[in-house]
């Protein structure tokens, strides 16, 4: 059946909640151990225990630190849902991906060789949980 117009919003929003329980499960249904659950649960592990230790510490201490409020912020959001701390995790987040994107990211290509880049690279794409349904 069509979807009525008034309920198209509701139904896009329903999909972008549902894309990340599918690919969850998916990668659930391949790898079910105690490391994959850890990896899924936790975003910021590849960044902080595979690329960071490949990078010098002052160029992380940024991103660490967002990694830490972000997670102090999803504590929060569970236990009082208002809009403040909703509008500074998106904020935060927004901010925290495009540093780690054109900045840290650029850096490491920049400063790091093949090797070096290599090694972990191999690791992310390892762990990396994947964005396509």
């Amino acid at each position: 059946m069509l979807r009525d117009p008034n309920l198209i919003p509701l139904s896009h929003q329903h999909h972008n909640g549902l894309a990340p329980c599918v690919l969850t499960n998916r990668s659930l249904v391949k790898d079910g151990s105690p490391e994959n659950l850890h990896r899924l649960a936790n975003p910021f592990a590849i960044d902080e225990e595979v690329l960071f230790a490949a990078l010098n510490i002052s160029l992380v201490a940024r991103p660490r630190q967002d990694h830490r409020r972000l997670e102090l912020l999803v504590d929060t959001l569970r236990q009082s849902p208002f809009e403040p701390p909703v509008r500074e995790f998106t904020a935060l987040l927004h901010s925290h991906i495009r540093i780690e994107e054109s900045g840290l990211f650029e850096q490491a290509q920049q400063l790091l060789s093949r090797e070096a880049l290599d090694q972990p690279g191999a690791e992310i794409d390892r762990r990396a949980v994947r964005n396509s349904l």
